[in-house]
């Protein structure tokens, strides 16, 4: 299965190419929520970004990069803790209904059996209170939402279809041997970088911009029938 960026993915695809490919962290290439085809081509200042107050931005001399070790596919409620409890977090697919959107705090639980997997989370720990089992989910909404960009979501149901679809992957280690990726003449050189050397004005959210409504145009899942029928 082929992914398209903000129009639709899969995390362990994201696992498998940064099993292949070096990635960088965000201290040199920041999470914009935007892709190939809505805003950012793909260019070595895209990979790796520094900017100084008053100039042009700049691809760095050389910069740390990083890749996945182990990585597959996890699904079920005891596969899932077992792979968090031996390995730290995975990413999930899960649906979105209308009230998740609106969640505040507390152990969630949809009654409406939306099961349309159409975005993708961190399931980091699992727990139980008050005999209910949940799970805990790290969120890309900001902190402002939920339980400080957290959710608790029960466990055990595949409610919103979080126990369906998920995966692991484990780091490989890079930063032992401290070894940097060494940027080349022709990097630095790249046409393509010109496009992103401005450094400001800074985008403001407008009073008028409503978080998460339709057309934000951020990144989220396809429900996975669009990938599937090759509707993309």
């Amino acid at each position: 299965m082929n992914d398209d960026g903000c129009h639709g993915g899969e995390a362990l695809s994201a696992f498998e190419f940064m099993h292949n490919n070096d990635v960088t962290d965000e201290t040199c290439s920041i999470y914009q929520a935007r892709g190939h085809d809505n805003g950012i081509e793909c260019a070595p200042i895209n990979i790796c970004k520094n900017c100084q107050p008053g100039q042009d931005c700049f691809v760095p001399d050389q910069y740390y990069t990083y890749r996945v070790d182990e990585y597959g596919p996890v699904s079920g409620e005891q596969a899932m803790m077992q792979e968090i409890y031996q390995r730290g977090p995975i990413a999930c697919g899960i649906a979105i209904p209308d009230a998740l959107e609106q969640y505040t705090g507390g152990i969630f639980h949809d009654t409406t059996g939306n099961m349309d997997i159409v975005h993708d989370i961190s399931v980091v720990g699992y727990g139980v209170e008050n005999g209910v089992k949940y799970w805990v989910v790290r969120n890309s909404w900001g902190t402002h939402w939920g339980e400080n960009g957290f959710f608790r979501v029960v466990r055990g149901i595949n409610n919103i279809a979080i126990e369906s679809d998920c995966a692991f992957a484990t780091p490989l280690d890079t930063w032992s041997s401290k070894t940097m990726h060494k940027t080349t003449d022709a990097e630095k050189k790249d046409p393509k970088n010109d496009k992103y050397r401005k450094n400001g004005p800074y985008p403001q959210r407008t009073a008028d911009e409503t978080f998460l409504t339709t057309d934000h145009k951020t990144c989220k899942r396809v429900p996975q029938t669009a990938l599937l029928q090759g509707k993309l």
